[in-house]
C-alpha cells in the first residue's frame, strides 16, 4: 500500500492528460475505469476542441467525404474522466502545473504528455504558407473546398510515406479531372515486400497518379515547388502546382522542452523503460510526443502503437499508487494497412520490429481489412469502459522487443 493509503488520507491524486489524440484517450479512459472509487483519481483530459481527430480518415475528408462528428465528451461518458478545452499554452514541471489559454492553471500530481505530432511545415521555405496539411479535420474540410473549386489543375502531394500515398490515391479517385503529383525522397511502399510494394505502385498508375521519387521540395510558391537542385545547378527544377499538400515529416510541440524536460533531438520526451520521463518521473509521455525505445530502436507514431501506450500509462499510475512498481512497456508492429482510394488497398503484414513479412494482403479483402483497422478504436474503447482489463492487451514483440532485462 502506499504512505496515503496507509495513513488512510482521502488526498485526491490528480491526473491531468494532455491531448486527446488515440494515445491520451486511452490513457483517460483506462485510467477513470480502472482506478477504484476509494483511490481518489481525478482524470482530467485536456484537449484543444471538444471534436475528435480521427486522423486514420483525414486523407478521406481531404477529399470531400464527410468524417463523423465525434464528441471527446460523449466518448468520455460514463468514465469520471473530466474534459477541459483549451489550448495548453506551458507547462511548469517543477511546480507540477499546466496553463491553458494563458489564463487557467491546472495542477497536477501525474501529467500525462500526449501532445501528438503535427505536419513540420516550418523546415521548408514557404510551406507554412502556401501548403495544405492534414493536422485536423478543417484543414482536411479547407483543402477539401478548395480542391472542389479547382475545377483542373495540378496537386502535389509532398512526402511519399503512407500519408501521402494514402492521400494521393484518395484525391486522384475523387478527382480524376485533376493531375496528382506525388513527390518524396523514397520510393512509395519502401518499407514493404517487393510484392507489395509493387501492387501499391501500380495501384497508384491505375489512378493516374505521377510519382516522383528520389526528390526533395526545398521551397513552397504559390503556383510551384521547386525541388534539390537536380536539373539545374543555379536551382534545381520547378515543378507547377495549384494546391500543394504537405504530408512530409512531423515535429512535436516545444512545450516538453521549454519545460525542462529531457528531450531528444525531434522535442520528444525520452523515457525509461515505463514510459515516465527520465528527468521529471511524475510525467509520462506517450503516443507521438514520446521517444520510447524497444529492442528494434525508438518507436515511429502509428495509432497501433500509440493506444497501447496510453494504456499502459495509465495501469502504470495505478500500480505506483498501489505501491507497486510499474512494469517495462513492450510492443510489437504487426502490419501496416494502406487505403488506395474507396475500392482497393494493401495490408503489409509485419515482424514485431516493423520489417515486412512475405504475407500481405490486396484488393477487396484489404479493403476491409483496412476498414475494421480504422473503426476498431470506438470497439476498443467501448470495451475498456464495460471491462477494463481488455484494454492491455497488444503484442508484445518477443525478443525484438527486449532492453537490457525486460521480461
Amino acid at each position: 500500500m502506499s504512505a496515503q493509503h496507509e495513513a488512510g488520507m482521502a488526498t485526491t491524486h490528480r491526473v491531468v492528460i494532455l491531448g486527446a489524440g488515440y494515445a491520451g484517450l486511452s490513457a483517460a479512459i483506462q485510467l477513470a475505469c480502472r482506478a477504484k472509487p476509494s483511490e481518489n483519481v481525478r482524470v482530467t483530459l485536456v484537449n484543444a476542441q471538444e471534436r475528435f481527430t480521427e486522423r486514420l480518415r483525414l486523407h478521406m475528408a481531404a477529399s470531400g467525404q464527410p468524417l463523423a462528428e465525434l464528441s471527446i465528451p460523449e466518448l468520455l461518458e460514463g468514465t469520471g474522466a473530466h474534459f477541459e478545452r483549451g489550448w495548453v499554452t506551458a507547462v511548469d514541471a517543477n511546480a507540477k502545473t499546466v496553463r491553458i489559454d494563458d489564463e487557467r492553471v491546472l495542477p497536477y500530481d501525474t501529467l500525462v504528455y500526449a501532445l501528438g505530432g503535427v505536419a513540420d511545415t516550418p523546415a521548408v521555405p514557404g510551406a507554412e504558407d502556401h501548403a495544405h496539411t492534414l493536422n485536423s479535420a478543417q484543414d482536411a474540410e479547407v483543402l477539401a473546398d478548395r480542391l472542389a473549386r479547382l475545377g483542373s489543375g495540378t496537386v502535389a502531394v509532398v512526402g511519399s510515406g503512407l500519408t501521402g500515398v494514402e492521400s494521393a490515391a484518395e484525391i486522384a479517385e475523387r478527382h480524376p479531372e485533376l493531375t496528382v503529383v506525388l513527390l518524396g525522397r523514397g520510393e512509395p511502399g519502401a518499407a514493404m515486400n517487393p510484392k507489395a510494394r509493387a501492387y501499391l505502385r501500380a495501384a497508384l498508375d491505375r489512378l493516374g497518379v505521377r510519382v516522383r521519387s528520389g526528390v526533395e521540395v526545398v521551397k513552397v510558391l504559390p503556383g510551384s515547388v521547386e525541388l534539390a537542385g537536380t536539373v539545374e545547378p543555379a536551382g534545381g527544377e520547378s515543378v507547377a502546382a495549384d494546391v500543394v499538400l504537405w504530408t512530409s515529416g512531423t515535429r512535436v510541440s516545444p512545450l516538453a522542452a521549454a519545460a525542462g524536460l529531457t528531450v531528444d533531438e525531434g522535442g520528444r520526451i525520452v523515457t525509461d523503460t515505463a514510459l515516465r520521463s527520465v528527468s521529471h518521473p511524475e510525467v509520462y509521455a506517450v503516443g507521438d510526443a514520446a521517444a520510447i525505445r524497444q529492442g528494434y530502436g525508438v518507436m515511429h507514431g502509428t495509432c497501433q502503437g500509440g493506444m497501447p501506450t496510453g494504456v499502459h500509462a495509465a495501469v502504470s499510475i495505478l500500480r505506483e499508487l498501489r505501491g507497486r512498481r510499474p512494469r517495462p512497456f513492450r510492443f510489437g508492429y504487426y502490419h501496416t494497412p494502406v487505403s488506395l482510394g474507396r475500392h482497393d488497398a494493401v495490408v503489409q503484414f509485419t515482424h514485431p520490429d516493423d520489417s515486412p513479412r512475405r504475407l500481405h494482403l490486396t484488393g477487396r479483402v484489404a479493403v476491409r481489412y483496412k476498414e475494421t483497422v480504422t473503426a476498431a478504436p470506438w470497439a476498443t474503447w467501448g470495451r475498456m469502459k464495460k471491462m477494463p482489463a481488455s484494454g492491455a492487451f497488444w503484442p508484445r514483440g518477443g525478443r525484438f522487443t527486449r532492453v537490457g532485462g525486460a521480461r
